[in-house]
């Protein structure tokens, strides 16, 4: 049993931290170089809007990814769909690499940067649905939540690896090495991580709830016309609850360290060994929210993770005006809070849906939650920086996490299934 479950979670947490480094190098390079290279434009600003909207197309492409790896994970299993899920999110990301600029093929060259952008988060939509369902539906009783928060945990080390990488990068090489060549290593070395998820993944099992729903009944033709039949309330509560977790994210990864390079002037080398620093206390929440969901509930500890939000987007200004230890302070406590809304996640969502249509409830709240909370965030932050400073951002910030405050607040906790 022991061995078992170590070859579970090792298999959630592996395909989770592909992906993650997958997003997160691409967030980085759409911080670092994608403007110019890319979206070329006269303003700094306006590449780096036109960089993060790029960003953007993935939260769009995930709902569908989640719809259809939803379908076949319901239907088929859950094994086959996450290595399907895996190789096209890899896939898109390593293909990245040899793209080559604007100035070489003109319109094409973002055209073809935005339909593997498309790929990523196709890929993704599947990913992390079944990664916390592979765990969760093989968790012992009492530890659904301590199981749950290890794909949860593929967050930070994806985001360790990638940015890791590019600090690596940016102190051994000079700004124009980095520009012309530099920045696609990180996409190139991504089919390392992805050959060694499918190594992981291939010597699964098919997990007990989904084997127990299939021998008492026939899947469902359509788990999506199930899902939005009979649970279309329990899909919203999903939706809305995890904007939270995505707000927090991509304010303090990719906004932060495009507005600190750039407004606040900061080398991009100092800015990510910051976010190197604070990513642990991404990590630490995690932890103790997986610990705490088990003893109380996930609902409570996603309850605290948003009025955590909440403070650190009214601290946000404050904070930055204090320079560089301004900014550490922030991501801590941001990240930090961010741990809370995001560990209990993979017990809490997999929670609101019966077995047979779970791959495509979960799938699909995860998702159209990440594009309300995460996908044009950015943007927005970036637009609003640009014309009244830091101040409507941690607005911005602190509205998000008090919309899933008030989602959870108000949904009656039930027993997970």
């Amino acid at each position: 049993m022991l061995k078992k479950n170590a070859r579970v979670l090792s298999a959630s947490l592996a395909g989770t931290a592909v992906e993650f480094y997958d997003f997160y190098i691409y967030a980085t390079a759409a911080a670092l170089v994608f403007g110019p290279l890319f979206f070329p434009a006269d303003d700094p600003a306006i590449q780096l809007l036109a960089a993060y909207a790029s960003f953007a197309v993935a939260f769009i492409a995930r709902p569908i990814g989640a719809l259809a790896f939803g379908h076949f994970g319901d239907r088929v299993g859950r094994k086959s769909t996450l290595v399907a899920s895996l190789l096209i999110m890899g896939l898109s990301t390593f293909f990245i690499a040899f793209l080559p600029s604007h100035a070489s093929i003109g319109w094409a060259a973002p055209l073809l940067l935005c339909i593997l952008r498309f790929g990523q988060g196709f890929g993704l939509g599947g990913e992390w649905g079944g990664a916390a369902l592979l765990a969760v539906e093989n968790a012992p009783p009492g530890w659904r939540a301590r199981f749950g928060m290890f794909p949860q945990f593929g967050a930070p080390l994806g985001f360790i690896a990638a940015n890791g990488l590019f600090l690596l990068l940016g102190l051994t090489l000079t700004d124009t090495q980095f520009r012309e060549w530099g920045w696609r290593l990180p996409f190139l070395g991504s089919i390392l991580l992805v050959a060694i998820g499918l190594w992981v993944r291939l010597r699964l099992t098919e997990t007990p709830a989904f084997a127990a729903a299939i021998a008492e009944a026939p899947p469902a033709k359509v788990p999506l016309a199930e899902l939005l039949k009979h649970h279309w309330r329990d899909t919203l509560t999903g939706v809305f609850g995890v904007i939270a977790c995505f707000a927090l994210f991509y304010i303090s990864t990719a906004f932060a360290l495009g507005h600190a390079t750039t407004t606040m002037g900061y080398t991009r080398e100092a800015v990510l060994q910051v976010q190197l620093v604070t990513i642990l206390f991404l990590a630490l929440g995690i932890a103790l929210s997986g610990w705490l969901s088990d003893r109380f509930s996930p609902r409570a500890v996603l309850i605290a993770g948003s009025c955590g939000g909440i403070l650190a987007g009214l601290a946000m200004a404050p904070l930055l005006a204090l320079g560089l230890p301004g900014l550490a302070a922030f991501l801590a406590l941001a990240l930090f809070a961010m741990g809370f809304v995001y560990g209990p996640l993979g017990a809490w969502l997999p929670g609101l849906f019966p077995a047979r249509v779970r791959y495509t409830g979960a799938s699909l709240a995860f998702n159209a939650g990440g594009i309300l909370g995460g996908g044009l965030t950015p943007v927005i932050a970036q637009s609003l920086a640009t014309a009244y400073g830091l101040a409507p951002v941690g607005l911005w910030l602190a509205a998000a996490c008090a919309l899933s405050l008030i989602t959870l607040a108000l949904h009656a906790p039930k027993n997970p299934a």
